[in-house]
């Protein structure tokens, strides 16, 4: 049985003979004319005059004095109109997404040659429409019912926003296509209809020969029709519905498993075959590792989908320096972030690159561009080794392509953005760009994407990646024109997007011997990854044998279960060295961290590994806040202590009622935290969006400490981070009390001492049962560790006055109720008097220190695993 081009090229032979000279073939791509003309040679079997091969957009265009203009400058120009047409003065880098998908919504109405007038209506004025003879009853009713949904005289602001811009859009359609008609540009439906609706044009070729068209839009109709009239035009359509053999299903957990599947798929027969069989991608993301998955005795391929750009060297490169200069930029450090320049010295560009790369920001877009074209340029011209190969050279022409043509809009004031909308160019133009590869088209074995299959026939076809969402491709009805005016007048609709991948899908199948189709059923967020719809169909069908199978991973990896690691007289020597007296000693963080994890305490404190700093760039993660909010108390109290040493009700009165103050405090607070200014004339640098955020949440917080104290008054301030220390078996333990105060508690009427600790995060505190249970790994999730550091600082309190001390832990997300009481409590009793309980406390920590200062006691890791999944240095202990 012969292909469907093999009995077009018979025929054509039949009709036209050798000399088909004046004969043009239209395809929908160039991609089938290689092998027609190669069937014409070989059936010929002499000399032949080949026809003319062009595709259906060459077709319109060579027929036309208009130019398709680039799509970024058609946005430009329709964001001039707009502004225009409505005198709102939208900005470009608001303008330019939704532009794209009304400058799609023209494209359609032109291509179907809609009566954009009647489409495009100002929906108030309803009488336009009076005059809808040309429609069906049922296209006629499908109006009615969308217009009667703005009949109401009351509108939601939705519908208001929508009927204000369609007030407009028929004079923005009107208008942006005579300004570009008047600059010789068009975009492609524009320029489509007006080939379409010429009646004076002259075509070059005596016979167009149109192979494989289906589901024709108006303006193909039109001028098919047209041609057909002046005897000028034959079709060939492919109607044969032979199926295949046998459909082999088989699913598979990750798309890679589907790749390397390829080898065993590739037997002798189907590598002898060559260009009889397919090798398809419903996801053209997976050419890359296709590739790598080729099995070594395939000596001859042809790869008929372009390498994607995005996948390229310099692409990741360049989406890297934007990145950094959008994003990496410290205000507070007033330098990019150390984690992007770091990146992209790892790069295998980057010895490339001059070293000076991360000296300078560009804020606006021109400088930017011409930086970026500039490394690029340097790059391309080393002639390095690490420029080895003709992908890596393409790659870098393509780029330095596309960034001078982004240059030039902007450069000729056509584009005016900001660098954040530039960034999404860049990345959506580096999307859409491919490089194409060189070789013999009809020869060796066939990969190529979905859209290159047309009109073309395989023995052997195996298709991968085919889930919903990959075949049909991402089709989506996203448009300014409601599914009912388009269904009405006859523009395309998701159903027809469908129609079209179901005819490439089934016309695939058709005449091959055998079809294996491997698709994903990874579950992933909950939701397991679909078959294609076109699958599904196949099996409903139930006229093939299909064979069902699934593919496994060939191997689980394992993980290597955490090592103890023995103290051995280096480590012991490095722990003393560690927290000697004149290195500060050892804290109570130390002390918890290893009631969590003692690995983890070996590897930030007697190795000394350094963990991750999440600070590095403008963003105050809740360390930082809890720092910020830490040092906003100490500086309004002492505000509040430089006139007076008792704080009272009406002090704090005067100063929640003047506001200046407390938002004074917090901007110093941040100026010293956050951006390390401790000069004080200095003004606090800028703010952005999350920065003002987090401003407001400690201006809140700060309020509500001073509300919650206001219910104390009067009492007295006794120190603010006040550094605290303890010898315990020999060992120098050292701290910092956030606040030291004196009250008269409430019930009792007697005084005494609070050591109060800031906490700001959510979680309440949970009483312990026993002091027993501080040092517990079951009470270690109860954040137990705060009540390890706050008795240790009541006590070294209490050993020095006769006072009754208490431990406080002050949550300030909970101290908004009038019965808050940050005192901690044993069981249900609160500790007025942290005496009750030191002897018990203190025999307890001496023999945790005994056992971190234990020689014969190894360091071993928490059997607690959600702990090693936020460690960072989980992978050394699983290494």
């Amino acid at each position: 049985m012969g292909s469907f081009l093999e009995h077009v090229a018979e025929d054509l032979l039949s009709r036209y003979g050798t000399n088909l000279s004046r004969v043009a073939v239209v395809f929908p791509n160039k991609r089938a004319s290689l092998f027609l003309n190669e069937h014409l040679a070989r059936l010929a079997q002499k000399p032949l005059w080949s026809p003319a091969y062009i595709t259906i957009s060459d077709l319109f265009r060579s027929h036309s004095k208009l130019q398709v203009a680039d799509p970024i400058l058609l946005v430009c120009e329709l964001h001039r109109v707009f502004t225009a047409c409505t005198g709102i003065d939208e900005t470009l880098d608001h303008f330019y997404g939704w532009g794209q998908l009304l400058l799609s919504d023209f494209d359609d109405l032109d291509k179907n040659m809609a009566p954009a007038d009647k489409v495009l209506a100002n929906l108030r004025d309803i009488h336009e429409l009076d005059d809808t003879s040309y429609l069906t009853p049922e296209q006629r009713e499908m109006i009615k019912r969308f217009f009667s949904n703005f009949s109401e005289e009351h509108n939601t602001e939705l519908k208001e926003r929508f009927l204000r811009l369609w007030s407009h859009i028929g004079e923005i359609y009107h208008a942006y296509n005579q300004q570009l008609a008047e600059k010789q540009l068009a975009y492609e439906g524009a320029l489509y209809r007006q080939v379409a609706t010429d009646e004076t044009l002259e075509f070059e070729y005596d016979t167009y020969v149109f192979i494989g068209f289906n589901l024709l839009q108006k303006v193909e109709q039109t001028l098919f029709s047209r041609l057909e009239k002046q005897g000028k035009a034959i079709f060939y359509q492919d109607t044969d519905e032979v199926p295949p053999h046998h459909i082999n299903l088989i699913s598979a957990p990750t798309e890679n498993i589907q790749a390397r599947y390829i080898s065993e798929w590739l037997d002798a027969d189907r590598i002898n075959d060559g260009r009889k069989t397919a090798i398809v991608l419903c996801n053209e993301g997976l050419l890359q590792t296709v590739i790598h998955c080729l099995p070594e005795n395939v000596d001859k391929i042809n790869i008929t989908t372009g390498y994607p750009l995005g996948q390229t060297s310099i692409a990741s490169l360049i989406n890297t320096l934007i990145n950094m200069q959008v994003h990496g930029y410290s205000l507070r450090k007033q330098t990019f972030a150390r984690r992007w320049i770091e990146s992209i010295k790892r790069h295998p560009y980057a010895t490339l690159m001059p070293d000076d790369f991360a000296s300078q920001r560009y804020t606006d877009i021109q400088p930017l561009l011409h930086w970026l074209i500039s490394l690029t340029q340097t790059i391309a011209t080393s002639k390095s080794p690490i420029i080895d190969s003709p992908l890596d050279t393409e790659s870098l022409f393509r780029m330095y392509t596309l960034l001078n043509r982004l240059s030039g809009l902007v450069d000729s004031g056509v584009l005016k953005v900001d660098v954040i909308t530039l960034q999404r160019l860049v990345v959506q133009l580096i999307s859409t760009t491919s490089i194409p590869f060189h070789g013999e088209p009809a020869e060796g074995i066939q990969v190529m994407g979905v859209l290159e299959t047309r009109n073309l026939d395989f023995d052997h076809v195996l298709l991968l990646s085919c889930n919903e969402g990959n075949m049909p491709r991402g089709v989506n009805d996203t448009s300014f024109i409601p599914y009912a005016l388009r269904k009405a007048y006859g523009l395309t609709t998701i159903d027809y997007k469908v129609s079209i991948y179901e005819h490439y899908f089934h016309r695939l199948l058709q005449r091959a011997k055998d079809v294996t189709i491997l698709y994903n059923n990874a579950t992933s967020d909950g939701k397991t990854a679909e078959m294609s719809r076109f699958m599904l169909q196949l099996m409903v069908e139930n006229k093939i044998p299909i064979t069902f199978q699934t593919l496994k991973a060939g191997q689980t990896p394992q993980l290597h279960a955490p090592q103890a690691i023995n103290k051995t007289p280096e480590v012991m020597s490095q722990l003393q060295r560690r927290f000697a007296k004149d290195a500060g000693g050892i804290s109570p963080t130390a002390i918890n961290t290893y009631l969590r994890c003692q690995l983890r305490f070996f590897y930030r404190y007697v190795c000394e590994l350094k963990e991750p700093d999440s600070t590095e760039d403008d963003l105050i993660d809740n360390r930082l806040f809890g720092n910020i909010f830490h040092k906003a108390a100490q500086l309004v109290y002492e505000y509040l202590v430089a006139t007076k040493a008792t704080i009272t009700t009406m002090a704090i009165d005067d100063l929640l009622k003047e506001e200046v103050t407390i938002e004074r405090v917090v901007d110093e607070a941040i100026k010293q935290e956050f951006f390390h200014i401790n000069d004080a004339s200095r003004p606090l640098p800028p703010l952005d969006g999350l920065q003002l955020i987090n401003r407001e949440v400690i201006i809140k917080y700060l309020r509500q400490l001073l509300e919650c104290d206001r219910r104390l008054a009067p009492f007295s301030i006794l120190g603010l981070e006040k550094p605290v220390n303890i010898t315990l078996n020999n060992q120098y333990i050292a701290g910092v009390i956030d606040r030291l105060d004196s009250i008269t508690d409430p019930e009792t009427g007697l005084e005494r001492i609070r050591v109060v600790d800031y906490k700001t995060g959510s979680r309440q505190m949970k009483a312990m049962p026993d002091v027993a249970a501080i040092f517990s790994q079951e009470a270690i999730k109860d954040h137990s560790d705060y009540f390890l550091q706050t008795l240790l600082y009541a006590h070294i309190v209490r050993s020095k006055t006769p006072q009754m001390v208490s431990p406080c832990l002050l949550f300030i997300q909970h101290a908004g109720s009038e019965d808050y009481d940050p005192t901690l409590k044993i069981g249900k009793e609160a500790i007025t008097d942290i005496a009750d309980y030191s002897d018990e406390f203190i025999t307890l920590l001496r023999q945790q220190l005994d056992d971190i200062y234990n020689a014969q006691i190894a360091f071993v890791p928490t059997d607690d695993q959600h702990r090693c999944e936020t460690c960072p240095y989980a992978a050394l202990c699983r290494g």
